[in-house]
This record gives structure tokens, sequence and C-alpha cells, in this order.
């Protein structure tokens, strides 16, 4: 309620502030004269400037980062307009705010000052962990008959906005079919002019239950009699972000990666490693370059996103592996109209080596490299392409105040958004080594299709509900929890 109140005082200090003659905002007389300024739209209108309200805890400094419009300049009106759009959809797309509107107040008949308005979602979130081990729910109610031990329980503290400041901080700890420790940090912005970022990550997990090849396109797990841990990994990351321009991203990568198998595995598959030991440590360099202009960056209408990166596993003498891998996922989103948009995206991955260690392994069925129809499969090779096309229709579109049953402002908007898809997805994956027990799947073309059902709903969470019939003439239902690209 102080937080209300205080945002209502501020509103009512910039409106007596921008408006000083108040008897002439207010005043009978001039009614007349305010209906004719407010018909006549301007060609051309120069900002003076801009306020920030609703931004308890996120400081203003991130806020104004993501704003193109600039003081003292003038602007085409219809410009300016389609600049405040951008704007409101890019600070929306830190994620740190349940609604963003940007309204412009006239001054003068040419003169406006903008009033940027956010609501901002909870940021310490303490997070209970129970998940599915398993690459999707599919394979864990088919394949793994709903075994409850694939579930993977802790609890992870999360705060998306450390200092206000966009930080990001992370810490876990994971029990159940994984067992995991996890810190990560990640500072968007180390300078003024709010370029360059830092970003840290560290990783333990072992396994007693391990997928150690994959036979008939299905993964294969194997637990050793003595229920032993089969694989230990940890893994460090550095990451050093730039950001040039509002929609483009530069990041370089240095880390290193130590995985540790027990001898069992290689009863299972004695090529786990490649030959390499039990043990193989590596260093990894890598640099990806990312475009992103969606409207939302969780479930997105339109706009366009690029990645593509390259990475070096192995830069020093003693380095297990020496191998590159090149990556690409794009997509593209069309709005059609208020109700309908189409999306298409690709997605593709290369190795240069022949072979790599199974803990490498890639293809259709791991992420994000999905054709809706084969949830249920692994097809594992080099060199791995993946175009998905999806033609929504807006079903609902609502939102609700829950504010009298709920007291915290940052949970009292709930939206509600129910779109109707229609799905063709189709891939290819190129095994160089043609393993016999994958032959079915590998090297062929795949497709599948279908239809399905897109909830998006509080803090931006989506679930899916498709029904996919692949070229195998398999069809089966899906449940996913991520938007499909």
């Amino acid at each position: 309620m102080k937080q209300i109140l205080r945002r209502h005082i501020l509103v009512i200090f910039i409106l007596a502030w921008v408006f000083p003659q108040t008897g002439k905002l207010f005043a009978q007389d001039d009614d007349a004269e305010a209906d004719s300024v407010q018909s006549t739209v301007p060609t051309k209108v120069t900002v003076n400037n801009i306020f920030v309200i609703g931004n308890e805890k996120t400081r203003k400094s991130i806020i104004l980062r993501e704003i193109n419009v600039q003081t003292g300049i003038q602007y085409d009106w219809d410009l300016l307009i389609e600049l405040i759009e951008a704007d409101q959809k890019k600070i929306y797309n830190l994620q740190l705010f349940n609604s963003v509107e940007i309204t412009p107040l006239f001054t003068e008949p040419e003169q406006i000052e903008l009033l940027v308005s956010v609501t901002e979602r909870w940021y310490i979130i303490p997070n209970i962990i129970f998940n599915l081990a398993d690459r999707n729910f599919a394979e864990w109610w088919t394949n793994q008959d709903k075994d409850l031990s694939r579930v993977n329980f802790g609890a992870r503290l999360i705060h998306n906005n450390v200092g206000g400041r966009n930080e990001k901080l992370r810490i876990g700890a994971q029990f159940g079919f994984i067992r995991a420790f996890e810190l990560q940090y990640s500072k968007p912005y180390i300078d003024r002019k709010q370029r360059h970022g830092l970003a840290f990550q560290l990783t333990y997990f072992t396994q007693k239950n391990l997928q150690v090849k994959s036979e008939n396109n299905k993964q294969v797990f194997y637990t050793n009699e003595a229920e032993e841990v089969l694989r230990q990994n940890f893994s460090t990351f550095l990451r050093y972000t730039y950001r040039g321009s509002y929609y483009n991203f530069h990041f370089a990568t240095i880390g290193y990666n130590r995985t540790k198998i027990n001898e069992d595995v290689f009863t299972q598959n004695p090529n786990y490693l490649l030959g390499l030991g039990n043990q193989i440590g590596y260093t990894i360099l890598g640099y990806t370059y990312r475009h992103d202009d969606r409207d939302n960056v969780q479930y997105a209408t339109e706009g366009e996103v690029l990645n593509a990166s390259i990475f070096k596993y192995g830069l020093l003498p003693n380095d297990a592996i020496n191998d590159w891998e090149i990556s690409l996922t794009a997509a593209k989103y069309f709005k059609l109209s208020n109700r309908f948009h189409f999306a298409t995206g690709l997605s593709a991955t290369s190795f240069i080596q022949q072979a790599q260690p199974y803990t490498l392994v890639r293809g259709i069925g791991y992420n994000p490299y999905f054709v809706r129809g084969y949830e249920l499969n692994v097809i594992e090779g080099q060199q791995a392409i993946v175009q998905k096309n999806s033609l929504r229709y807006k079903i609902l579109d609502l939102s609700f105040n829950i504010g009298k049953i709920m007291p915290l402002e940052e949970f009292s908007y709930f939206p509600l958004r129910l779109f109707l898809s229609t799905n063709f997805d189709h891939g290819f994956v190129n095994d160089r080594n043609k393993i016999p027990s994958n032959a079915r799947l590998t090297n062929t073309h795949l497709f599948g299709y279908g239809m399905g059902l897109d909830l998006v709903t509080f803090y931006d969470m989506v679930f899916r509900f498709e029904y996919s019939v692949n070229n195998q003439n398999e069809g089966t239902f899906f449940f996913n929890f991520r938007a499909p690209f």
C-alpha cells in the first residue's frame, strides 16, 4: 500500500512539474482549448524529460539503458510512437517487470515528457526443485514407465535483480536421480556506459543411473549392482559479454570440464570416452553472436532471434580431446493479424571430428534439436539440422487483477493467453559412424506434424499440449513446459 501511495504522489508531482500553470490544465474555461490541442496530432515533437515510476528496487539506469528515445531531440510523431513501442518491448524483455507502459505527456503542442511506468516482479525466489531427470515429459511417461526414482528434488535460491542492477544469482543443491550443486552469477554491466558484462558458473554433479548409449534410437540407461556413482562431472566457466547495440550481443567464454566415469560403464559401451581412460579433462574456448529482437523472449509472436557460435574443445597439449563445434539457431516470428502469427525456426550443429566422447553427444532429441513427433527418440550423430514451423491462432488474451486476494503487488497481475497451433517440423542427422543399431532414423529425412494448445500465463510460464504424428506413422500426445523455439 505504501508503494502504491508513493507512486501516486510521484505521478502528481510529475504532472505538477510538467504543467506548472495548473489553472490552464484544469480550469473549465479552457476545456475547448485543451480539446483542440488533443485533437490535433503534431507532425513533430521534442522530448524534454523522461520520468520513471514504479521501480522500487530496479535502478533507473537499468531501465534507461533500454530506451532509444533521447531528450532534446525532435522526432516525427509516427517515428516516436514506433520507438516507444520498441522501447516498451525491450524493457519488458528484461524479465524484471510484470507490465511496462510508456506514455507521452504534452506540455506544449510540440513539447512532451515521457512517463515510464513499470510494475516490478518478485525477484528473490526460494525455489523447490522437483523435476524429471529425463529429456521431456513424454520420455519419462512412456519410455521410463513413469519411474518416480527418476525425479530430482532439492532447493535453489534465485535472485533475479541483485542490487537492482539486473544481476542474477543462483545457488542450488539437488538430490535424487542426479545429485548436483550449482553456483551462477552474472553482472550484465561492469562499466558506466553499460556495454560490458561478466558471468561466472560452477557446477558439480554425480549420477548412479547413467545413459551409456542409444539403441533403436532410444536411450539406454545403466546402474551397476552395487549402485555406485557412475559419473562425476565438474565444470566452470567465465563469460564476457559485449552489448554494442540494443539487439546485438557478443559472448566470449572460457572454461574447463572434467569427467570421471566408473569402469563398469565400459562393459556397456567400451567407446564411451573413446578409449581415453576413465577420466577426461579439457579446456573450452567459445564465441557466440546473438541478435534478439522479439516482442517476448519467452513466447514470441513478432520479431526475430539469431544465435551463431563456435567452440573449441581442447586448448592445451594435455587436454583429452581436440575438436571444434559450430552451431546456429535462428527463428522468425510474423504477426499476420491481431489473432494469427506464424513462427519458423532453424537449428543446426556440426562437429569436425569423426567421433566424440558420449558426454558430448548431439542430435535430434536433445535440446534444442527437437522434431515434434519424435520426442520419444534420440537420433545421434556428428551433424544435425532441424527446421520448425507453427501457425498459431490466439484464442484468449486476458489479464486479471487479483490484488484483493493477493497482498503482494508483484503477484497481483495474472495474465492468461491461449493459442491454438498447427505444427510441421523436419530434420536430418548425419551419423558418420553409421551405427547399425540406430540406422532406422539416422541419415534419413524425418518429419512430424500435428496440433496443439499453448498456454502462456503467470510470469510468462509456458505450457504446451500437443498431439503429433511422425513419418513412421507414430502418433503420440506430448506435454512440454517451454516454447518450441
